[in-house]
């Protein structure tokens, strides 16, 4: 299979790494000098450009950051270059109303098209055990499964064009809501004399136990692949997840759907930003939380 891939950053690079691992003849690109040579070293053919990329590929995937990106490559570069045969993918993270839009222009010029974000991180995007919440023509979505199968642990289908960026954002504002849920927790455990580490033995087995605590908890120890192990360095970053916040709420509101909590998570991460933490994982907001901002500078 002849794969185009589109946007090699901190999630784009290892999924490319993983098609070309499967077999795949994976044509890449990407502004960044360094992010093709990590791409060449890992299987795949750098291109000089997006046109090139694509001229011949039987399947487009693009992981761009934001949706004008996601609409200018795809109206000035791969629709008029890629065979009308290719089967377009953006795994991006964009608005839905941007995802609908290249689905209608691609659609009117003959592709097939699928909205295809993504959950798990860099480090599942390494492993090849990402989620992948897809919106697509139900008759397609058998090929987009095995399009993106070397990058999958699990492919559902949300619904048509635009429903996988609607999970992802929904997604992620639960994400979002439940960490600054949990780093209140520990932060009051805390103060309140309990260890954080046998606060998490204890909400880890009761009704309080979610993804945050069990998977990533914040305080550094209990679960040894969270990023709190490690500086809190890597994982997804604050600024993502403020983006992701950001487009839960203006979804919101176009829809007419109430969400007081999405909001309040994305003024609390919004802050944690503003004081120079968006490089740092979500789940340090943590110290913020605990007065301890200082543990994040060192």
């Amino acid at each position: 299979m002849r794969v185009a891939f589109i946007g090699l950053g901190n999630m784009g690079g290892g999924m490319a790494a993983n098609q070309a691992k499967a077999g795949r003849q994976v044509a890449a690109f990407d502004l960044s000098a360094q992010a093709l040579e990590r791409a060449q070293g890992a299987g795949c053919s750098p291109a000089p450009s997006v046109a090139q990329a694509v001229k011949d590929a039987q399947v487009v995937i693009t992981m761009l950051p934001a949706g004008p990106h996601v609409r200018k490559v795809y109206a000035e570069d791969i629709l008029p270059n890629a065979p009308k045969s290719a089967l377009l993918i953006d795994c991006s993270t964009i608005d839905v109303e941007s995802a609908r839009a290249v689905a209608e222009q691609a659609s009117a010029q003959g592709f097939r098209f699928a909205d295809a974000p993504v959950s798990g991180g860099t480090a599942a995007a390494d492993a090849g055990t990402l989620a992948f919440m897809v919106g697509c023509d139900e008759a397609d979505f058998p090929e987009v499964e095995a399009a993106i199968g070397p990058m999958s642990r699990a492919v559902i289908r949300a619904g048509d064009h635009g429903a996988g960026q609607a999970a992802k954002i929904c997604n992620n504002m639960v994400l979002g809501i439940s960490m600054i849920g949990v780093c209140e927790a520990v932060a009051m455990a805390e103060k309140l004399g309990l260890d954080p580490e046998r606060f998490f033995e204890i909400a880890s087995k009761s009704s309080g136990q979610c993804w945050s605590i069990s998977n990533y908890y914040p305080w550094p120890g209990p679960v040894e692949t969270a990023p709190s192990n490690r500086g809190y360095a890597g994982g997804f970053a604050t600024a993502m997840m403020l983006k992701d916040l950001k487009l839960a709420q203006q979804a919101a509101a176009a829809a007419g759907a109430a969400t007081p909590m999405g909001a309040q998570a994305e003024g609390l991460y919004a802050l944690f930003d503003r004081l120079g933490y968006g490089t740092k994982d979500f789940s340090g907001i943590l110290q913020m939380l605990r007065g301890r901002l200082e543990e994040l500078d060192g």
